[in-house]
């Protein structure tokens, strides 16, 4: 039955979404962690805080395109930050958001990269998260990233989505397999740091699957009526025929 199995799938968004609250739980309890070339991996766990020290290298920086912030179009800036010199360790940065300035207003103003060595507080991701992306359900990976950084014309490039590799290989770094979302309050570089979190109200799609069941119970009642009924009818009229 089609309401069955409209229940059964609100449940499975439910148990979705109850595993990334506890997956967003269990990342911010645990204690901060300092991202460095040697850091293990399995540190790395996504909602984790994270600081990281380094040198900023604005010449390999990325807008993320169609980052929408309370209804405004914009963009992230994302930008690696250097930790080892040598080994060409860098982690990437979402810096924050910054509004899409519409024809006619004249060119997009990015702010100042502070120069030396820079200390980010941020929050771990697995990923840069794509465009359209349900948080867990999948999303596309297509890139329209440059295959060589920083591009000639020196105009940072917009995209939709950012994958690691894709963008390792054009800058020549080697990136850590995190992502930060920088989150320094005291940062005074104009950039909205109001990152979107994923839906967690698995209480709301607890609610749908039980309506959809109750539906279905009302559906299997009504036809019951209906049924009985018919064979209460077709009795009669056996009777009917038999008294004839």
């Amino acid at each position: 039955m089609v309401t069955v199995s409209l229940g059964q799938w609100q449940l499975r968004r439910s148990d979705e979404r109850r595993a990334i609250l506890a997956a967003i739980e269990a990342g911010r309890k645990q204690a901060p962690v300092l991202l460095t070339p040697a850091t293990p991996t399995d540190s790395l766990t996504p909602w984790r805080v994270a600081k990281a020290t380094g040198t900023w290298l604005p010449q390999f920086s990325v807008l993320l395109d169609n980052r929408n912030h309370d209804g405004r179009p914009g963009y992230w800036l994302a930008t690696p930050l250097l930790l080892d010199v040598t080994s060409r360790q860098a982690v990437l940065v979402l810096r924050g958001w910054l509004p899409r300035v519409m024809p006619g207003q004249g060119e997009l103003a990015l702010p100042a990269t502070p120069q030396g060595a820079q200390t980010i507080t941020g929050e771990l991701s697995e990923r840069v998260p794509r465009m359209f992306e349900l948080w867990s359900l999948g999303g596309s990976d297509a890139s329209t990233l440059p295959a060589t950084l920083p591009v000639a014309d020196g105009k940072l490039p917009q995209v939709q989505n950012l994958p690691l590799d894709a963008y390792a290989r054009a800058t020549g770094l080697h990136f850590l397999p995190t992502v930060l979302s920088q989150i320094d309050a005291g940062a005074t570089d104009g950039l909205v740091r109001d990152w979107p979190q994923p839906s967690v109200d698995f209480q709301k799609n607890t609610s749908y699957a039980v309506q959809w069941f109750a539906f279905g119970l009302i559906a299997a009642i009504a036809w019951l009526v209906v049924l009985g009924g018919a064979i209460k009818r077709m009795r009669q009229r056996a009777r009917d025929g038999q008294n004839a």
